[in-house]
């Protein structure tokens, strides 16, 4: 049985390239995973597998892959940075126990580093940061340091001094044994030495090195007591107290170099392995019935227990679907069969592999803690839980942000059609912040996603993996409708045509309800007037109708309905008697309550150098943009807005023009607020025209 102790699973998260995918490479260079480094901008890492990943030299989708450090096995996931990718981020995050985030030295705490810590810090992983390409023109880690204290609200435990900056960077002193670690110029991450600390550091080196001291004693009262009578821990029980406050996420060990010189990462695997917590230390997982409700009971990170895995990543290969799983208590081997507690079925478990990139290793057995993947498992998609049918258990399910952004897709060749759904349902599967979806009207097929690159890819993946060249109509933008007064009202369903009738009466209040609630449903029936068996579908008469709203006919949302009063027969009722009714008073009420159009609003973090903040600005309030912040860094301005999405297609080719191809963006879903009137009649023009195209 292995060692869970000595169990490692991490993840590498960072914003667009600061260096996460290099820092991987190196990784797997030291841990003798890999004999030649590939680089991203050559198109050659080997986590960067897809064709579109290599072209663009960005990561789309997260890689695993093991290695091994000073007798520790290391999970490790390469996650990507692009804001329209989160999800991959979030979805790692959620079963991993570490993580490292990386920071670049000149760019320090960007938008997506941003978003990234924040989804760590929802999942509560424990984090070491690591400020690479520090011999950059402008890298500064003092500077990111501050960043990460102001921006991340967060505490870096200082564990590493620079040793010259830019191109004269050369290696770091480590503050816990004070030595330096020196790399030469050969480019070889084993060619370094470790002397003494150079004369002029010592000042400095003494001073963080007492900071380092004081937030590591904070951990443990007993040494904390020792420390102020004069008595300095040793290393052993500094490295516990670290440990100890790395887990507890009160700080995060900060270290810093330069993956591409092959310079400081070793140091980032040794805290890895010394401060990271093994996947028995970290809270378990809390087990929930079919209806979402924790039962009090978690999965037990032990080999003995019954099994509980969690599905986090489907991915179709040449070889088949692969079901990344991991882990959290009992083993799982080839031939055992394992019940998926969303569908109620049971499959066998056919193939067993670990992977490497897109690589896989076949293996017979894994145990809690491990990260692996099953090949051909049926019907299992992203957070389903694999268990023991003997002992069934459903684990906290993932939650996944609704696409904010569509488009209508059509194959150029006529005979493309069937190809293409199989292609789309795979794609599905795959990636849960993708939808696909058939407009009733037109027969179009319409794809949504997270923004305009997530499309692009997607098209690109069709085209490419799956050899279906489409048609792309324009954006569309995912408007919602709702209503802005309160109204009572009644509707009377009768029918009378030979037989028995229908026949259903209802009162009831509609109003606006709260921000993000969706639809709520009340029923205030006293004395039996509506029986109690039909509020449902009354219920599910306007739960239905939502879908549709009045006015340009996209979804309603943020209102409440409630049944005040109505009447039955006791022959004629029913309950679709009622749904109807509710359907019908739908009809009638809704366009006399004040209904309006929401549009969905982007939180917009923009980077520009300084000599072009005016223009950048301007551009932005030209877009009915509200600048919310402005922050300047030796690197230029960052600017912080909410903007409507309709107004940010192409965004990305204006800004290049405006900054001669120095600036970056990115962006992702804040709120739905109403459209200014000229706006909305806009969108309520263009939805009738498509209906009436429809219709033709």
């Amino acid at each position: 049985m292995k060692d869970l102790k000595r169990y490692r699973n991490i993840g590498i998260f960072a914003h667009v390239d600061a260096g996460k995918t290099t820092t991987t490479e190196r990784i797997l260079k030291l841990t003798g995973k890999i004999h030649k480094i590939g680089e991203v901008h050559d198109g050659a890492a080997t986590t960067d597998f897809m064709e579109q990943e290599q072209e663009r030299g960005i990561t789309i989708q997260s890689a695993a892959t093991t290695c091994f450090w000073n007798d520790h096995q290391l999970n490790i996931i390469d996650t990507p940075g692009h804001v329209d990718f989160t999800i991959e981020v979030y979805r790692s995050l959620k079963v991993l126990d570490g993580g490292i985030g990386v920071f670049c030295a000149s760019g320090g705490v960007e938008p997506q580093s941003e978003t990234n810590w924040r989804y760590a810090n929802d999942a509560k992983v424990a984090r070491v940061i690591y400020v690479n390409k520090l011999d950059r023109t402008g890298g500064d880690f003092y500077s990111v340091i501050k960043q990460v204290e102001e921006i991340l609200v967060a505490k870096p435990l200082v564990m590493v001094l620079p040793i010259g900056i830019e191109e004269a960077f050369c290696g770091v002193v480590d503050l816990l044994t004070e030595k330096a670690w020196i790399w030469d110029e050969s480019g070889d991450p084993l060619n370094y030495e470790i002397t003494d600390v150079p004369e002029d550091m010592k000042e400095k080196v003494a001073e963080y090195r007492e900071m380092l001291i004081e937030g590591a004693v904070e951990m443990d009262d007993d040494v904390m007591e020792a420390y102020l009578e004069g008595n300095e821990p040793d290393i052993d029980t500094l490295k516990r107290c670290i440990r100890k406050g790395t887990r507890e996420l009160a700080f995060f060990p900060t270290y810093c170099g330069s993956s591409f010189k092959n310079k400081g990462v070793q140091n980032v695997l040794n805290a890895v392995v010394d401060y990271l917590p093994n996947p028995t230390e970290v809270k378990p997982q809390p087990e929930v019935d079919l209806d979402g409700n924790e039962t009090g009971k978690f999965a037990k990170v032990t080999p003995e227990a019954p099994l509980r895995a969690l599905a986090f990543k489907i991915m179709d290969d040449r070889y088949g679907a692969l079901t990344f799983i991991r882990i959290y208590s009992g083993t799982l081997s080839k031939g055992d069969t394992v019940l998926n507690t969303f569908t109620g079925k049971t499959d066998r478990v056919g193939r067993l592999v670990a992977m490497h990139a897109d690589s896989r290793e076949e293996i017979d057995t894994a145990q809690a803690g491990d990260i692996v993947a099953i090949v051909g498992m049926k019907n299992v998609q992203t957070g389903h839980t694999l268990c023991d049918p003997k002992n069934p258990a459903t684990l906290e399910p993932m939650v996944f942000p609704d696409p904010v952004i569509s488009i209508s897709i059509a194959p150029i060749d006529k005979g493309g059609s069937e190809k293409m759904g199989l292609a789309l349902s795979k794609m599905v599967q795959e990636d849960p912040s993708f939808y696909v979806e058939t407009d009733q009207e037109s027969g179009e097929v319409i794809i949504k996603g997270m923004g305009e690159l997530h499309l692009d890819i997607k098209v690109d993946i069709l085209k490419r993996t799956h050899g279906v060249a489409v048609e792309v109509g324009k954006p569309q933008v995912a408007y919602r409708e709702s209503i802005t007064k309160v109204l009572n009202d009644t509707y009377v369903h009768k029918k009378q045509s030979g037989g028995s009738g229908q026949f259903a009466k209802i009162d009831y209040t509609i109003e606006p309800s709260e921000v993000g609630v969706g639809f709520e449903f009340e029923s205030k029936v006293t004395g039996g007037n509506v029986p109690r068996e039909f509020w449902p579908a009354v219920e599910k008469g306007f739960a239905n109708s939502m879908e549709k709203g009045p006015l340009a006919g996209y979804p309603m949302v943020d209102v409440k309905v409630t049944l005040t009063d109505g009447g039955y027969h006791a022959v004629d009722s029913s309950a679709i008697a009622f749904e109807i009714a509710a359907k019908s008073a739908y009809r009638q009420s809704f366009p006399k309550a004040g209904p309006q159009i929401l549009e969905p609003i982007m939180n917009v973090d923009v980077f520009t150098p300084d000599d072009h903040m005016g223009d950048v600005i301007g551009d932005l309030n030209r877009r009915r943009g509200m600048i919310k912040s402005q922050n300047s860094n030796p690197m230029g301005v960052r600017i912080k807005a909410d903007v409507p999405l309709s107004e940010m297609f192409g965004y990305i080719g204006d800004l290049r023009t405006m900054t001669s191809g120095r600036g970056q963006f990115s962006m992702e879903f804040g709120n739905y607020a109403p459209c200014p009137k000229n706006v909305a009649e806009d969108v309520i023009k263009e939805a009738k025209e498509r209906q009436e195209a429809a219709k033709k």
